[in-house]
């Protein structure tokens, strides 16, 4: 497989098969994705596209094959191990931001810092550059029903973002926008993203969304295949 970086993949799987039940969600999957790099996921829905953001991100065990990130091997950590990487290393970002409705903004993206022992002047000071960043800094105090979908869901990329994590894995993060708002979401975050060096893979079913990225791999029936090679220089 080629990557969009010489330096080889940060994050990469290897013939990953999982079921539910009966139903075959992934069935001998690849993937690989560079330090810095933004990897589109696309494919229908069903095809398996979201399975395969799981079980890369560690929420979800394959039944078979391999996930290495960083030169560790994912699938041989155990729950407490994948959630200690999920809490140091990765970001996310969902189609509907789930942001803690009773938190302000800022306390929404200062969560994880405060989760991870960061002390709270430290967090409070961090949360509010993302929002600077991402350009919601006034709705600081506001809370999620007080925004719109667009403000909520770049609250939730600063949240993601506020962190540095290594990657950050991005589920449908416009699928409940309109089309400009999830333009302006989706500049935002693929600038934000480069300017920290964080590694992106982004599930999309959307051409638009996924035109954002450096390399697209499609996802159908449960099996992946690379579409475009892009330097990872972006657009």
């Amino acid at each position: 497989m080629s990557y969009g970086s010489s330096f080889g993949p940060l994050l990469a799987a290897t013939g990953l098969r999982k079921a539910f039940g009966s139903t075959p969600a992934l069935d001998g999957a690849d993937f690989a994705i560079a330090p810095g790099e933004i990897v589109a996921v696309m494919g229908p829905s069903g095809s398996g596209k979201s399975t395969l953001l799981h079980c890369l991100a560690g929420i979800v065990p394959p039944d078979e094959g391999t996930i290495t990130y960083d030169g560790r091997e994912l699938t041989a950590l155990n729950d407490a191990g994948r959630s200690a990487l999920r809490r140091s290393d990765f970001g996310f970002v969902f189609q509907f931001g789930q942001l803690v409705p009773e938190l302000t903004c800022a306390e929404n993206v200062a969560l994880p810092l405060r989760l991870d022992g960061v002390r709270r002047g430290d967090a409070d000071r961090t949360a509010l550059r993302w929002l600077e960043r991402l350009e919601v800094a006034e709705l600081a105090k506001r809370r999620p029903g007080e925004i719109s979908g667009g403000q909520g869901q770049r609250v939730a990329v600063a949240r993601a973002l506020a962190t540095s994590p290594r990657v950050v894995f991005a589920d449908e993060p416009t699928g409940a926008l309109d089309s400009l708002s999830g333009e302006l979401v989706m500049k935002l975050f693929t600038e934000a993203a480069r300017d920290s060096g964080a590694a992106v893979v982004l599930v999309t079913h959307e051409a638009r969304v996924a035109a954002y990225s450096d390399r697209e791999i499609t996802v159908r029936d449960g099996k992946s295949r690379d579409l475009t090679l892009v330097g990872s220089g972006g657009r």
